[in-house]
């Protein structure tokens, strides 16, 4: 029986590789569209096949319409949630029209089925933790904003063009492979100081808790959504609170670094609190995180041990 095939946008970044690690390992055929901006060629299974252009790019458009994947993950993106303060239609150019592009071409192509990569950036201020899909979404940044527009987007294409879509809103997103840029690199800045001997900053008095949630649970639900056909809006998260301040003690316990952190003035708007409910995603497919926060912060840890040990680190 012929493999199907399947497109992977971003396929040579954070996600998207562990993405294509496991779609390989599930017998697809992967075509990674990956401009290589962010994403890096080392991290790409040698099993996949990587088409090195701009999603926003006719021949991207060409891509997809030969090969007439059975579905298309999009996780390309601009991540960087103060770049799309500082630079709100770059930000837009990607994530919106990039976004259209790949999506136009999937109709031409007859593609059916969409996973997109959305995003906690979605909600803001909401008091109600953890916060559930029905939550009224009202997000605080243009990266926000972008992200919660495509949704729209590909609801209005089902009804057009049959175009079903899984919109998977990720939580903070750590591990293996994580550069030291974009929405939520935290775990990534704070490792790569301290094993540098660098100090570590933190905004305001390090209270403010996020969802933190292992790469290699969020591939997982990525392919099964691929695999089964998910349609609607997902959380993808574990809903638990953990605050910066307990992420750094974590991280400087297993580097061995006893120095506190140095504490900065907060970013203005910043949220406080946030954790996503992943409550329908377990019901729908039966998933759930399965990494504990203090195996998934060693294992990242002995990540960038070996790539500093073999000179290759994150950028």
């Amino acid at each position: 029986m012929a493999k199907k095939n399947i497109v992977v946008t971003g396929g040579a970044g954070f996600i998207g590789s562990h993405v294509v690690d496991l779609l390989i390992a599930n017998k697809w055929n992967v075509h990674v569209i990956d401009d290589l901006s962010t994403g890096q060629r080392a991290f790409i299974n040698p099993k996949a096949a990587l088409h090195k252009c701009d999603i926003r790019s006719t021949t991207t458009r060409k891509i997809i319409v030969k090969l007439r994947p059975k579905c298309v993950i999009h996780l390309a993106a601009q991540i960087d949630l103060r770049r799309s303060v500082r630079e709100p239609s770059y930000d837009a150019d990607i994530n919106l029209v990039g976004g259209l592009k790949v999506l136009e071409a999937c109709r031409e192509a007859g593609v059916k089925h969409v996973v997109f990569a959305s995003s906690a950036a979605v909600y803001s201020g909401i008091k109600q933790l953890p916060v559930k899909e029905t939550a009224l979404s009202k997000p605080a940044s243009p990266y926000g904003i972008a992200k919660m527009t495509f949704e729209h987007y590909l609801r209005v294409e089902e009804d057009i063009a049959g175009i079903k879509s899984a919109c998977l809103r990720f939580a903070n997103v750590y591990g293996p492979r994580q550069t030291v840029h974009g929405e939520a690199g935290v775990v990534a800045i704070f490792l790569t100081r301290l094993l540098a001997g660098q100090p570590c900053l933190i905004n305001g008095d390090g209270r403010q808790t996020r969802d933190y949630i292992y790469v290699g649970d969020v591939a997982r639900m990525v392919v099964a959504a691929a695999k089964r056909g998910l349609a609607g809006v997902y959380n993808v998260g574990t809903g638990v609170q953990t605050d910066v301040n307990h992420i750094y003690s974590g991280l400087a316990a297993a580097a061995g670094v006893k120095t506190a952190a140095r504490h900065v003035p907060a970013k203005p708007g910043e949220d406080r609190k946030i954790a996503l409910d992943p409550t329908k995603a377990r019901r729908a497919i039966g998933w759930r995180a399965e990494i504990k926060l203090n195996d998934g912060l060693r294992l990242t840890k002995e990540w960038l041990d070996r790539s500093i040990k073999a000179g290759r680190l994150i950028r």
